[in-house]
């Protein structure tokens, strides 16, 4: 599964509905709604949690993922040490993190890119990636409206 930055994951692009994702991966293996009134997708298959916001029209606007497939720019993340991982960004220009620790975990975030490296134990575990808020300060949608 390839992550395209700033825009998604494979077929799943940020600004979709509901509707839209479930014509690309089928049904969700659950849905649910968290404390903020937004939808939760969950499919286990791919490893994937989608968040659509509710205060944006319930927009596909989040992705967690932990899919040994996923890939970027060529390379893996899932399981791969966070140095070389970084190392593989940094050729591409990527080298800014915020780094957070919670107990064994490490989130580094790249706020240009809007997502998240996890790791646990120096070994990337977990992708999050969102979409972007652009110098208008609004959510720069990738998915085309249909008129």
């Amino acid at each position: 599964m390839k992550i395209n930055l700033k825009s998604g994951i494979d077929k799943l692009l940020f600004g979709m509905k509901q509707n839209d994702v479930t014509a690309a991966l089928g049904k969700p293996d659950k849905n649910y709604k968290d404390e903020d009134d937004n939808v939760i997708f969950v499919y286990n298959a791919h490893k994937m949690r989608l968040t659509f916001y509710q205060e944006e029209d319930l927009k596909l606007g989040y992705i967690v993922a932990s899919s040994n497939d996923l890939e970027v720019f060529g390379f893996k993340l899932i399981g791969r040490k966070i140095a070389d991982v970084k190392k593989d960004f940094a050729a591409k220009g990527i080298n800014k993190y915020n780094q957070e620790t919670f107990d064994t975990f490490e989130n580094y975030f790249n706020e240009d890119n809007w997502f998240i490296l996890q790791t646990e134990f120096d070994e990337v575990v977990k992708f999050e990636i969102g979409a972007i808020i652009n110098n208008k300060d609004e959510f720069d949608w990738k998915f085309p409206v249909k008129k």
